[in-house]
């Protein structure tokens, strides 16, 4: 058994979903591991994870529109805002959805369903550059 454990810094754009599959089976690929379980963790409190869709983009605009109404953008609704009006309303979502996930790892590949990719969902309204640090466990 052998694991391997590294880190990919992602640049986002400010809020939105940003596919991050070719980074983390790049990562894979390059570990060398066949068959095992990759973990990936997000050290981030105002952006999460989330595998979602990946052929039709509206699915992910759809996404963020449902959380921007769930969690409004309102200086009236929380007492945190010393970072700004965006980042109570990104903590909140960021604990809605997940900070890791974790994806079996067959033939050196994520084991992902066909229109499944892996994502950041980035909460801010700017942009901030993004850890992932990842950890597979296998042979």
């Amino acid at each position: 058994m052998k694991q391997k454990s590294g880190d990919i810094s992602v640049a986002t754009q400010g809020r939105g979903v940003l596919d991050v599959s070719a980074q983390i089976s790049r990562w894979v690929r390059d570990t060398g591991i066949r068959e095992g379980i990759l973990t990936i963790f997000i050290q981030h409190t105002s952006a999460s994870l989330t595998i979602q869709e990946n052929a039709d983009p509206d699915v992910l605009l759809d996404l963020q529109d449902f959380f921007d109404v769930q969690v409004p953008e309102d200086r009236h609704k929380y007492r945190h805002s010393a970072e700004g009006l965006d980042d109570m309303p990104a903590h909140i979502k960021s604990s809605l959805t997940d900070v890791s996930l974790t994806i079996p790892i067959y033939q050196g590949a994520m084991r992902l369903g066909t229109w499944q990719g892996v994502y950041i969902f980035e909460h801010r309204s700017q942009p901030h550059q993004r850890n992932l640090a990842l950890h597979v466990l296998g042979n």
